[in-house]
């Protein structure tokens, strides 16, 4: 009895023990996949496969009809028609691919796009600054508009161009341009280079003119009058005495070695385009002036005496019998340089230089500046406010019978700006060749111009 009722004790717990293994089994099998399921993406979308086995993809039709539903929907929300769209689209690729292939031309010429770094417009200016480059690469630069037309009219050769925008380079001659680089640049890189307070956004390379060569307007108003000027240091009083020269109607200037570059930055713009009214010759010996005067030419010098003072002191000095001096006459250099060039200051009263050199300047009659002097063709000498006219100058005015012309100003006034001088000298000669022109009639003038040319 107690066998069986442990027998049946047995079996019943072998019966709950499979059951609970079942249960935890079951358990633990849907533990594990309602973590599974977790941890899987949502959904897949399996396209149906055919009698082989491979996956049928959506044809192409089908998925551009869908993509016109959509459009459909979304130009039905927004109120347009449907061919709307497509239209705008087609014309804006159109005009696209307009734009692409002409914006590096203008009016058929091609211009470049200056990249990122680039430097032409740095290296092109630096040169172009510097004297020694420009007289050895024969080049020079010009800026803002209407010099750089002036350049162009007067048949200067153009070799590059920089611009900021289409409508500065418009503002130019095109016709004129052809055969130049055209670079377009930023305003920023312009404003970096250029020597002016308000850039104008376009600067030009042209290659160096030969004064003989190029086409002056308005010459039938010049009359038998030229500048020379010697010695001029200062910018800006030489482009003041180049515009001076172009506004009297002079036949043309001719610059000494001892000046400044005609070419410089800012005597370029203080002659405000009299490089392109006038011929300028520069940089030339006194041998060469001479060439470029008439045979039949008057030289006279500019004097900075204020009174007739002067005429005693020469009177006194010559009965002395002592050799004349520089410091005797106070308006001409004592310094004999060859080269015609002076950098370093000196006594215009020391005895030293002119007795060890033996220099002897020669007599010249002075004259007031109103009196009548311009009676044939005439040239007018005008030195620099430091060091004065050259020994060169007064023998040349001595040699053609010419005269010490002077500006009377009030006491107490050391001189006047030599442009200043220049200028009253200047339009004073032309007042007295027109005058004889007058008189004498045009027939003068004709033969006149004939001994210039």
């Amino acid at each position: 009895m107690a066998a069986s009722y442990a027998k049946n004790v047995i079996c019943a717990l072998s019966l709950n023990r499979n059951a609970l293994l079942t249960r935890s089994n079951s358990f633990i099998v849907e533990s594990k996949r309602y973590v599974r399921g977790l941890r899987r993406t949502p959904f897949k979308v399996l396209l149906p496969e055919n009698e082989t086995g491979e996956v049928l993809k959506q044809s192409e039709p089908a998925v551009q009809s869908m993509k016109r539903q959509k459009e459909l929907k979304v130009t039905s929300s927004t109120g347009e028609h449907p061919g709307e769209s497509d239209l705008f689209r087609a014309s804006g690729s159109l005009k696209s691919a307009h734009v692409a292939a002409t914006k590096d031309h203008i009016d058929g010429l091609r211009f470049e796009r200056a990249l990122p770094g680039d430097k032409r417009l740095g290296k092109v200016v630096s040169v172009a600054r510097s004297r020694t480059f420009r007289e050895h690469q024969g080049k020079i630069l010009l800026e803002g508009r209407r010099l750089i037309c002036d350049g162009l009219n007067a048949g200067a050769r153009p070799q590059m161009v920089f611009f900021s925008t289409v409508d500065r380079l418009r503002e130019l001659p095109l016709d004129k341009l052809r055969g130049a680089t055209l670079v377009k640049v930023k305003f920023e890189d312009i404003k970096i280079w250029s020597d002016l307070v308000a850039p104008q956004g376009v600067i030009a390379i042209f290659s160096r003119p030969d004064p003989s060569r190029l086409k002056f307007v308005n010459t039938s108003h010049s009359v038998p009058l030229s500048l020379i000027c010697d010695n001029i240091r200062d910018p800006g009083n030489l482009g003041t005495m180049l515009r001076c020269a172009a506004a009297a109607g002079c036949h043309n200037v001719l610059l000494t070695k001892g000046c400044v570059d005609a070419w410089e930055p800012k005597v370029l713009r203080g002659a405000m385009g009299a490089h392109f009214r006038l011929p300028i010759y520069p940089s030339l010996t006194w041998d060469d002036i001479e060439n470029h005067l008439p045979k039949s030419v008057t030289v006279h010098v500019a004097d900075n005496s204020c009174d007739r003072s002067r005429e005693t002191e020469d009177v006194q000095v010559n009965a002395s019998h002592k050799p004349s001096k520089a410091g005797d006459y106070g308006w001409v250099s004592t310094k004999n340089n060859p080269n015609n060039m002076r950098y370093q200051e000196y006594d215009l009263d020391s005895d030293s230089d002119c007795e060890d050199v033996g220099l002897s300047i020669p007599r010249v009659d002075s004259k007031l500046y109103h009196e009548s002097w311009a009676q044939s063709p005439t040239a007018l000498v005008v030195g620099g406010e430091t060091h004065g006219l050259s020994l060169e100058a007064v023998q040349l005015a001595k040699k053609t019978s010419g005269q010490r012309l002077f500006i009377p100003i009030v006491p107490d006034v050391d001189s006047l700006n030599s442009a200043m001088a220049a200028s009253i000298l200047l339009f004073e000669g032309r007042k007295q060749l027109l005058k004889l022109i007058q008189t004498s009639g045009r027939k003068w003038k004709s033969n006149a111009e004939q001994q210039f040319s």
